[in-house]
């Protein structure tokens, strides 16, 4: 079977930051994105990386604010007020997992919407909810834009999400609603997964347990997005999808899927979170810099 790639569609998306940022450039704003994070989780770290790299290619300032993996839930709070409170940060991002007992929505509530690039404010999941303007969850956007980037027809078809998370399930499934889909959403206590997976002309696997999806879960000539990014022991990583699953339907891989998409959206939505800052008249006086910029 065929399968999805999203390096192609990743790289025409960087194209259009990379002009758009440039052009900021030279009318003297230059597109800046902070990076909140408190975990040693590698393959966070990974994908934190990837996002500077990526960040830097296209001419936007990314700034890793690593407060560390004993961060309190004050310190996280402080630092994503300062950063939604300075003229020269456009994006915010709270990368996760969290310390243990901290929770993201009440952490993200700290982020202006303006500046919520992926979407992780419980405002804006309430705004996407009611199909009002905001930033969608990167991830959760880049599935829908990878389907529709394949022409995988959605309206009037059944999609079949397995992950309810407030990151990707839940709002997956928004996006997928909005476009005339028929959505069910699977999870930990779904009786008999596969009875409801093989029912679906789509399939997408967010719950990041490695090969959880397997060919029994899919029938023939479906299409499946693999959005599980599993660290493996030798520094790789391997999505929830099992690979002999790509013997049977349309799959997208692991890596060079669904991640090139999201980070390449993240840095669209900065770089439009930038330009709509370029529009708003500045307030006269100068600020005190924030602590993690001194």
């Amino acid at each position: 079977m065929s399968t999805l790639s999203g390096k192609e569609f990743a790289t025409t998306i960087r194209e259009d930051v990379t002009e758009r940022a440039a052009k900021l450039a030279v009318d003297g704003t230059s597109a800046r994105l902070a990076v909140v994070t408190a975990t040693a989780d590698e393959a966070a770290a990974w994908y934190v990386r990837s996002i500077a790299k990526a960040a830097e290619k296209v001419g936007i300032t990314c700034d890793v604010v690593d407060l560390g993996a004993a961060a309190t839930g004050a310190e996280l709070a402080e630092a994503l007020t300062a950063l939604s409170a300075d003229d020269a940060v456009h994006g915010v991002i709270l990368q996760t997992p969290l310390p243990d007992g901290l929770s993201v929505a009440d952490l993200a509530s700290n982020i202006v919407a303006r500046k919520d690039v992926d979407g992780s404010n419980p405002a804006s999941l309430g705004r996407l909810a009611a199909g009002l303007t905001a930033f969608a969850p990167a991830t959760a956007a880049a599935v829908v834009a990878l389907l529709e980037h394949h022409e995988v027809e959605l309206a009037g078809k059944h999609v079949v999400v397995v992950g309810r998370s407030t990151v990707v399930g839940k709002p997956v499934a928004h996006l997928l609603l909005d476009r005339d889909a028929t959505v069910t959403v699977c999870h930990s206590k779904t009786a008999d997964l596969a009875a409801v997976t093989t029912t679906g002309d789509v399939v997408v696997a967010a719950v990041g347990v490695p090969g959880l999806i397997k060919a029994e879960h899919v029938r023939e000539g479906a299409t499946v997005v693999d959005v599980g990014t599993n660290a493996t022991a030798d520094g790789g990583l391997v999505g929830d999808v099992d690979a002999a699953v790509a013997e049977k339907a349309a799959l997208t891989p692991v890596p060079g899927g669904v991640g090139p998409v999201t980070t390449a959206l993240l840095l669209r939505n900065t770089v439009e979170a930038a330009e709509a800052a370029t529009q708003r008249v500045a307030v006269p006086g100068r600020r005190r810099q924030p602590s993690w910029r001194r």
